[in-house]
């Protein structure tokens, strides 16, 4: 197994206090003297400077499930599910990168450490120059993406470069937040500056998710984009009277759109040098299981090994940066609570079969066609709840001669390859299921069990098809994806099309993500008068934005990117602010069970919970900071 051994020295360090973000740190004091005496002991302070990185596979405090894609039955909601409902605080924040929340440490503390690391470590006496500028560029870069992480949660933030010496006084303390186009350039600058000394790329199995040019250069894309998006770039509509004590406008008020062009070259860029470096789409190279040689000659079987390995095979070409200690054999796992019971196992310790995905994340997966199933004028988009027969056609999919929705056939790879719906399949467990979801059948709610799918769908995307629920020893691990290069793809394709409208370019890095997906190229799909409903809509900037939108939110759907996608597009209100629905699990006939019902509740304040509330206790500690609006 490759594992990286950067996170086996986290011992028992005291990293998640939430009081005094901004710690001072004492200068040359005898532990840090001792701290930065040799390379073993600083590699202790490097594994902090990495220790808090978000585990986006924890189950109750991941922005994985702060979605109306998923939910949960579970009378301990997530946090996640707890913030889509509404129930965000001032008082007592949720998901809170500011203070700290759950198992995750305060950002604040994060900086401090990269910020110890850089000035420590021209003391350590027995590394090189050279590897303590490429320690010290690791450090730089976790610094960037942490002021980027909280960016991306608050807005304007007070930017930390060094730390406080003891010496520092009430007014040096008390910080105050910088301007959104001030934090964005302070970000970008530093991640220029780390990438002169790191390594271009890290590939000893001892090392992998340790930084690198390839991963500096993908969050630089990732941090243009979120700048030229609407919520960052020229928002006056929610943000005009947000301003400092000299008046000053946190959010600039115009529009730039030379802001695109900035993160289309930076896409690119990172695009070349991750393709130099030998990275790829991911293709399922290996031998199908016996249970599908056969299965394997269709193309909608074959791209479901294309789409489910790309997340579950640990260190594939694609993935350009993953988490490479994520909550693993914790119990909190999100895994666990998406891996569906076996009723043929004496123990079902490690699958809890609790995280289902929605029906609105069942109705955004694409046609056969590559369409949205409200634009194909092949798919009967009027009758998708009603229930008919399974062809033979539909046998590679959907179990032949059974009934199902309507809603479930003739769908893309992608759709099969991560849900789970009654008369489906699911390769698990290292076998293939055949899926009977009515209450008192195999898989199914078993009379008033708490261990259930609320929505009748399962997540089959983040479980590893091998992984078995009877141990936590025996499901597989992987590092979590946190930047693949299909989303590079996606940066480009978003960001030249508002720089320049549609393109051959644009296109083409569209349909590189697409052709991997087994669908259309756009062309063919939106071009087509006796599938598309609407002719040539790729044609216009206005209707390639929506086609690429949709895109991105499929592709990257339960990885974590849709709270934020959402929310940087001012789109966050339109989907957040309904209930999230799914059959009627507790129904044991067919008519019953396929009647739709509300299963949970979403509440999206808007523009106030566009950014989360700062803790009132942290206003109290420091009076110069100023809150979020709304809150």
């Amino acid at each position: 197994m490759k594992k990286n051994i950067l996170y086996l020295a986290l011992i028992s360090f005291s990293l998640f206090s939430c009081d005094e973000y901004l710690d001072i740190v004492p200068d040359q004091t005898q532990e840090l003297d001792l701290l930065f005496d040799r390379q073993e002991s600083a590699y202790t302070a490097l594994v902090t400077c990495y220790s808090y990185l978000p585990k986006n596979d924890d189950l109750y405090s991941s922005y994985v499930t702060a979605t109306d894609a998923l939910t949960t039955p579970i009378s301990k909601e997530t946090a996640g599910i707890r913030l889509m409902k509404g129930l965000q605080s001032s008082s007592n924040p949720l998901m809170s990168y500011w203070s700290g929340y759950e198992r995750h440490g305060s950002l604040w503390r994060g900086i401090r450490s990269c910020n110890t690391l850089i000035e420590n470590m021209d003391n350590v006496v027995d590394m090189t120059q050279e590897e303590k500028d490429a320690w010290k560029a690791e450090a730089q870069f976790l610094k960037a993406f942490y002021h980027f992480t909280l960016l991306k949660y608050y807005g304007p933030i007070p930017i930390t470069d060094e730390n406080l010496p003891i010496s520092a006084n009430d007014q040096q303390v008390s910080v105050r937040r910088n301007t959104i186009d001030e934090c964005i350039t302070y970000i970008t600058e530093t991640i220029d500056s780390a990438i002169t000394n790191l390594p271009l790329r890290v590939l000893n199995n001892n090392d992998l998710g340790r930084v690198d040019q390839v991963i500096a250069k993908s969050l630089k894309s990732r941090v243009l984009l979120y700048a030229a998006s609407p919520l960052f770039n020229g928002n006056s509509e929610f943000y005009s009277g947000f301003v400092n004590e000299d008046g000053e406008h946190f959010f600039n008020q115009n529009y730039d759109i030379n802001k695109w062009e900035l993160a289309m070259n930076a896409s690119l860029d990172a695009i070349n040098t991750a393709i130099e470096q030998g990275s790829a789409l991911y293709e399922f190279t290996d031998t199908p299981p016996t249970f599908d040689t056969e299965n394997y000659e269709y193309e909608i079987v074959q791209k479901q090994y294309d789409v489910r390995y790309s997340i579950v095979d640990r260190w594939n070409n694609e993935l350009l940066w993953g988490h490479s200690n994520p909550v693993g054999t914790n119990w909190w796992q999100l895994q666990a609570g998406s891996l569906m019971k076996s009723p043929t196992s004496s123990s079902v310790e490690a699958a809890w079969q609790w995280v289902a995905p929605t029906l609105r994340s069942v109705e955004m997966y694409y046609t056969e066609n590559g369409l949205p199933i409200d634009e194909d004028l092949t798919f009967d988009y009027n009758n998708r709840y009603n229930v008919s027969n399974i062809s033979t056609s539909q046998n590679p999919y959907a179990q032949f001669a059974q009934r199902t929705a309507n809603l479930h056939l003739n769908r893309e790879p992608r759709f099969y390859a991560n849900i789970g719906f009654d008369r489906g399949y699911n390769r698990t467990w290292g076998s293939k299921w055949n899926l009977k979801m009515r209450k008192g059948e195999t898989h199914g709610r078993i009379a008033n069990t708490s261990d259930y799918l609320i929505t009748g769908y399962a997540l089959k995307k983040i479980v590893h098809p091998d992984s078995e629920g009877d141990g936590y020893d025996k499901i597989v691990q992987y590092s979590w994806p946190m930047i693949r290069l299909a989303e590079l793809y996606l940066n480009f394709a978003e960001a030249a099309n508002e720089f320049n409208g549609p393109t051959q370019e644009v296109y083409n890095m569209l349909n590189s993500v697409r052709e991997r997906a087994g669908i259309k190229t756009v062309q063919e799909a939106w071009s087509d008068g006796s599938i598309a409903a609407t002719v040539n809509k790729h044609t216009t900037q206005d209707g390639l934005r929506d086609i690429i939108r949709h895109e991105r939110l499929i592709e990257f759907a339960f990885e974590g990117h849709r709270y934020n996608d959402l929310r940087r597009w001012k789109m966050a209100e339109n989907y957040l602010n309904s209930p999230v629905k799914g059959w009627s699990v507790d129904e044991t006939t067919e008519d019953g069970f396929y009647t739709l019902r509300d299963v949970g509740n979403r509440s999206f304040n808007s523009p106030r919970d566009y950014l989360h509330p700062i803790s009132i206790n942290e206003l109290t500690i420091n009076t110069n900071l100023i809150q979020n609006p709304g809150w």
